[in-house]
């Protein structure tokens, strides 16, 4: 049986919501964050030596990386399902495309962006911490924001002809990247002006294995 090694507010909510979807059992083990520095536990190091997570484990298998995971379960355990059954398709392109381009191209701006976040509330000298601010507010504006926009005004484009990402059936590119999508909102808020991606967010959290993965693992959260 696969064991689900899920840090609270993390990546691997995606994991969950996939094998709900396919209705496969498993084992959860859930991980607390540091409650001060909001990092995984050295408990996962136990599992993988990076220590991070999304990772299972599938008997003596060691799986880690959010888009390995999802193609190892589809792979061993999806019996064809989520995903364009026509190699040769332009759906089963786009399916790859996104399945990679999530955490390669979009992801690491949302990290950024979080990171950038949280350098002005660490402790600091008083008469630092306004420079913190303005330098922070500066690289938000002068890079991060307009590079995320720039990812979520492609992200808009490829909706606007198609109900998912990978034509008009529901996959598992679609799971991996409605967490990214959802932490853009998160961190945007009122600047998400993306109809075509609200609608997308509403559809997927209507789904029941997304509810139930959510009861089950707990909020999710960049």
């Amino acid at each position: 049986m696969i064991t689900v090694h899920h840090l609270k507010q993390s990546r691997s909510h995606r994991v969950l919501w996939l094998l709900e979807e396919l209705q496969i059992p498993y084992h959860l083990k859930v991980y607390d964050r540091d409650p001060k520095a909001k990092t995984a536990p050295v408990e996962l190091v136990k599992i993988h030596a990076l220590g991070k997570s999304p990772v299972i484990t599938d008997g003596d298998r060691v799986v880690a990386e959010s888009g390995a995971i999802l193609e190892y379960i589809l792979d061993h355990y999806g019996q064809g399902k989520l995903k364009p059954s026509d190699k040769s398709s332009d759906d089963y392109l786009s399916y790859q495309y996104f399945m990679h381009y999530t955490e390669g191209s979009f992801m690491p701006q949302l990290v950024l962006s979080l990171i950038f976040n949280m350098i002005p509330k660490q402790p600091m000298p008083f008469f630092i911490k306004p420079i913190m601010k303005e330098i922070s507010r500066n690289i938000h504006r002068m890079y991060i924001n307009p590079q995320i926009h720039l990812n979520l005004d492609f992200l808009e484009s490829k909706l606007k002809n198609k109900k998912w990402f990978a034509g008009n059936e529901f996959s598992v590119a679609d799971i991996q990247l409605g967490f990214a999508i959802y932490s853009a909102q998160s961190l945007l808020r009122d600047q998400f002006n993306y109809p075509q991606l609200s609608r997308f967010l509403v559809e997927i959290q209507k789904r029941n294995s997304y509810q139930v993965a959510l009861k089950k693992g707990g909020p999710i959260d960049l």
